[in-house]
């Protein structure tokens, strides 16, 4: 029985920040370093800012304990741009955790397609639906 399996496009609410600190003589580039920097967000708690991925802390947690594979996660700077405190202002961000994907093989739970778009398993997207993810397009993968 094949796993079925769902490619995600989420949220984009920033950019790299300044702090990021990065290999761009690769692609995708190798980040050692991740700041995101906020210039808008429409509430989701799974947001993308090429080549990183960011979740919640609250959907990081739901992760781990969900014992799914193919992922670490590390800590993330966030700061927000003078267009995103105009747009929001008084905006408290929740807490944001680098999720690093590692996954190898379509048996990880989060992995990279060939092109570097987020793949996921079933079972992850059982739980990220249990978090706001209303931005993200959601793909059957091929």
């Amino acid at each position: 029985m094949t796993k079925e399996r769902w490619v995600l496009s989420p949220e984009v609410a920033g950019e790299l920040g300044d702090a990021t600190e990065l290999d761009s003589s690769v692609h995708p580039p190798k980040v050692y370093r991740f700041h995101h920097r906020f210039e808008g967000w429409l509430g989701d708690e799974l947001l993308e800012a090429f080549p990183c991925f960011l979740v919640s802390s609250d959907l990081a947690k739901a992760i781990e304990e969900e014992g799914l594979v193919g992922f670490s996660l590390d800590e993330v700077e966030v700061s927000v741009s003078p267009e995103f405190q105009a747009l929001h202002p008084g905006q408290a961000l929740p807490e944001f955790r680098w999720l690093k994907i590692a996954g190898e093989n379509r048996n990880a739970d989060f992995r990279l397609t060939p092109d570097f778009r987020l793949e996921v398993s079933s079972r992850a997207l059982n739980v990220l639906r249990k978090f706001k993810i209303a931005h993200a397009a959601i793909d059957a993968a091929g």
